[in-house]
């Protein structure tokens, strides 16, 4: 099981899964995203800085909340990648639709 913890900031939930971000967890993270966003709370920084690992599930969560943000009116943005992460997002070229913010307070500039 993966550990997710969800802050607000500046009106904007912070969601921040920790560990291995893999078919097993990413339905984890899903559901995070997906409740936060139901509750009303449309603008989703993910901060991936305690995710060490990401695989295509984890890669497939993220789009999936970018969705369901952005139906819902907001967006979802990602932050503090490690080089493994940050490699797979180059890797599918999701990092043109998922743009890496360096940490999440620059996240969290110009909503």
């Amino acid at each position: 099981m993966m550990q997710v913890e969800t802050e607000i900031q500046d009106g904007v939930a912070v969601v921040r899964p920790q560990g291995r971000l893999t078919m097993v967890t990413a339905p984890e993270l899903r559901k995070v995203v997906a409740d936060t966003i139901g509750s009303g709370q449309a603008r989703v920084v993910v901060d991936l800085s305690g995710t060490e690992f990401m695989d295509s599930s984890g890669l497939g969560a993220l789009i999936a909340g970018l969705k369901t943000a952005r139906q819902a009116g907001g967006d979802l943005r990602i932050a503090g990648l490690g080089p493994q992460v940050s490699t797979v997002l180059q890797l599918t070229n999701l990092d043109r639709v998922l743009r890496p913010h360096g940490s999440v307070a620059e996240a969290l500039r110009g909503w």
